[in-house]
Order: structure tokens, then C-alpha cells, then sequence
């Protein structure tokens, strides 16, 4: 390691030993309930008059934004927000019902210099921009606690821990589609953002204690600048219990049912698991039946469902049985990237011993550091770098190549000398 990566880890490897953070909060302590917002339970927002002295409001506002949204996953078709709720020094809390305003781009616009908190950002970020709320700064915080080394980073465990407040979180999973929504559900909602900022102002000075500051403010940086995800290619194959299914014809019932399911449940807006579970989809690939009589006789497909209903489910089945070879999906997705690890040491031995010796390197720098080691650096990248090393294996080879695959600077410094290590072990 170089002096300006010693001095870069330094800091964190004083830090990082000894009891976690969350340690702070006595064991005899028990958190303080938190069962009411300061001000009340907001009255709803769901008219362009009532969103328009929301917008008013919080562009007065001062110091950063609290900011979370509610979907309904498990029930409606998508990631749509169905609630989103709002806290800023000045303007109190707000909960706009996105149904009623589904355009927030005005909002958005008027926040657009502020600093966002959210917990799990990646997790909102989609549904937020979809109704004009896209952040150009941001505070994550629970990738603040994983970066701090907390031992868990949900937002009720992160409160108590670091605030010693204790969170009531027993509508997390409901129907956010309900209207109108029940008033414990909006008090629950509202107290998701009542202590983000304080909690952000608490992290931000754990980051610093530790070391770790500038780390996060490159972590938030990339999920704010990050484009929104391309579609997933073949998203049929993501089906559980895939794994069973081995041959191309099966492949295609899967793909068939999976695509048929989909455009129902589109059409329904209902979860897709709600139209078809993933189990009922394997067990008729694996049958491939004959006729809907054959399919209502597997699980799934059981005497609830109406005769339409399986005629529909096995129109799809004798679609994929009547495919030419030609047309049949290919065993496997199309890998861009690495085979899996678990083949390496069949196809590359040497590149097998590459990434032992990183992945051994990378565990014991993160222990060292304590956060996690894919908070360190990504193993999709410790892989590529592994399977394919640049051909300047030296210091400044393995950083340049770790830059083209998206690392931050933080995670160069301190990773660079681990992996010219493994890499020159291996030459």
C-alpha cells in the first residue's frame, strides 16, 4: 500500500475495531415509543390546490428534505407510490397521495438544490422518478449505517440504535393502493420521515468520527447520478424453481406461462403471484400436460380455478409445445461477464487462484474497516478484474481498470493494492 493509501485508510483502520456503533445506546435504555408525528398526522394531499401550498411550503423550507414513498408490492401490478411523505425544517411533514397528484415534477423542481434523505434510496428512487421526483443530492441512511459498520441498517433497527427511538412497524407490508388509507396507516407513514434528518445528522458525524465521510458522499453521489435501469432481458428466467427446469421445450412452457401471467396481471393491475404463483408455472413445465384436464390436476391449477381460466393457462402451454426447435430458448442466459465462479477452477485454474486470493485480500481489508465487503467493492467487479486482469497488472493498471468498471475513487485507493497482490501472485 502506498502512503497516500495508508494515509486514506488510517483513519477508518483506528476506528473500525471495538464494539459497533450501535453500542452507544445503554442496554439498560430501553427506546422511547414513538407513537405520534410533532405536529399531528398530515391531512393527505390528493388536489393541485392543496399540492401547490405543499410546493409553496417546502421551497421555504431550510436544511435538507426527508423524503420516503409507500408501494403496494405484493398486491398491484408494478412499483407505482401510492403515498409519498415529506419532511423539511420550516414545512413540517407532508403526504401526498400520488393517485391524486400524479405529476410531482413541480415538487421536484422545487427541491431540486435541496439534499433528499431516504432510507434504501435504490428502493424509491424508481417510483419517485416515475411522478417527477428525481433528487440531484442525496443522504442514504441505511447505506450511511453499512458503511459505519452498524450490524443492521433497517430503518426502525437505525433509529433505536442510533436515536433511541423505538419505530412502530407493523404496516410496512400492506395494501398502499387501499383508499381511502386507514389513519394508522398515515401515522406510521408519517413517522417514517418525523427523525430522518436527525438520524442523517447523527450518521454524518459517526462518518466522520470514523473516517468515512467522504467514502458515503462518493457512495450517494453514484446512486444520484446513476441512470434508471434497463429492462431486464428475459425476466422469465428470474422464476423460482427455475433451477428445475432443464429442457428447451420446458424452458418455453415456463416462458409462455410467465408472459401470459404477465400481460394479465398488467391488465388487472394485481401481482403477477397473484394471477399464477411460480410454483404452479414450474409444475407445468415440468408435466408439459396434455390438456387443460391433465393441468387443473397439478398443484395451482386446482378445482378454484374456472374453466376459462385453464383453458387460458394451457393455451399457453400448447403454444410452447407447438414450437419449432428453432424458436425454443437456449439452455442458460447469455453471459456478459465471468462464467460463475463455481466453474473456475475447471476453465481457468490460475484465474481460480486469482480470485481466491482477491476474495481472501478483499474480506480481510472490509473486516479490517468494518463494513461489508460488497460496500468495499463489488464482487461482480472483484470477478471481472479476476477473469480477464488488465494487461498493466501493476497498481496503476488495476486502477484504471477498476475506474472502467464503475468503482469510486475510495474504493480505488483502498482495493487497488489488495488486488495487484492477488494478480501478481498468479502471473
Amino acid at each position: 500500500m502506498t502512503d497516500a493509501q495508508d494515509t486514506a485508510a488510517e483513519t477508518a483502520l483506528r476506528t473500525a475495531g471495538g464494539a459497533p456503533p450501535d453500542a452507544g445506546v445503554a442496554a439498560e435504555e430501553a427506546p422511547i415509543p414513538l407513537l405520534e408525528p410533532r405536529e399531528g398526522i398530515p391531512e393527505v394531499v390528493a388536489d393541485d390546490a392543496a399540492l401547490a401550498e405543499v410546493i409553496a411550503a417546502f421551497a421555504a423550507g431550510t436544511g435538507p428534505v426527508a423524503v420516503d414513498a409507500e408501494r403496494a408490492s405484493g398486491y398491484r401490478y408494478g412499483q407505482r407510490a401510492y403515498l409519498v411523505q415529506l419532511r423539511r425544517e420550516g414545512a413540517g411533514s407532508a403526504l401526498i397521495d400520488p393517485i391524486g397528484c400524479p405529476d410531482l415534477s413541480g415538487l421536484g423542481e422545487a427541491l431540486a438544490d435541496t439534499e433528499w434523505i431516504l432510507h434504501a434510496a435504490t428502493q424509491d428512487l424508481p417510483c419517485l422518478r416515475d411522478i417527477g421526483m428525481i433528487p440531484t443530492r442525496l443522504f442514504d441512511t441505511e447505506l450511511a449505517g453499512r458503511l459505519a459498520g452498524f450490524p443492521r441498517v433497517g430503518l426502525g433497527a437505525m433509529v433505536e440504535s442510533v436515536l433511541g427511538y423505538a419505530l412502530e412497524k407493523g404496516h410496512s407490508a400492506v395494501d398502499w393502493s387501499t383508499r381511502p388509507l386507514p389513519e394508522p396507516w398515515l401515522r406510521y407513514a408519517a413517522l417514517d420521515v418525523e427523525l430522518l434528518v436527525d438520524l442523517r445528522d447523527a450518521l454524518e458525524e459517526e462518518l466522520a468520527g470514523q473516517g468515512k465521510l467522504e467514502w458515503a458522499r462518493q457512495e450517494f453521489d453514484a446512486i444520484a447520478s446513476a441512470p434508471p435501469a434497463p429492462p431486464r432481458k428475459e425476466p422469465w428466467r428470474r422464476t423460482s424453481g427455475m433451477h428445475k427446469v432443464r429442457r428447451r421445450r420446458q424452458m418455453a412452457v415456463v416462458r409462455e406461462l410467465w408472459e401470459a401471467r404477465d400481460r394479465t396481471a398488467q391488465r388487472r393491475d394485481v401481482s403477477p403471484g397473484k394471477v399464477l404463483s411460480d410454483h404452479a408455472i414450474v409444475e407445468a413445465a415440468l408435466a408439459v400436460p396434455a390438456n387443460a384436464n391433465a393441468l387443473s390436476a397439478l398443484t395451482g391449477f386446482g378445482h378454484r380455478m374456472g374453466r376459462r381460466q385453464l383453458e387460458q393457462w394451457q393455451a399457453a402451454v400448447d403454444r410452447a409445445k407447438s414450437l419449432p426447435d428453432t424458436e425454443l430458448p437456449q439452455p442458460g442466459q447469455p453471459l456478459n461477464g465471468p462464467p460463475p465462479p463455481r466453474s473456475w477452477a475447471d476453465k481457468d485454474p490460475v484465474a481460480a487462484a486469482r480470485l481466491s486470493a482477491a476474495r481472501a485480500g478483499v474480506s480481510s481489508l472490509a473486516e479490517r474497516l468494518n463494513l461489508p465487503q460488497e460496500n468495499l467493492i463489488t464482487p461482480d467487479t472483484v470477478r471481472r478484474v479476476c477473469w480477464e486482469p488488465p494487461a498493466d497488472r501493476s497498481a496503476a493498471g488495476v486502477s484504471e481498470a477498476l475506474a472502467a468498471l464503475g468503482a469510486r475513487p475510495w474504493q480505488i485507493e483502498l482495493v487497488t493494492p489488495v488486488l495487484a497482490d492477488a494478480l501478481a501472485a498468479s502471473a
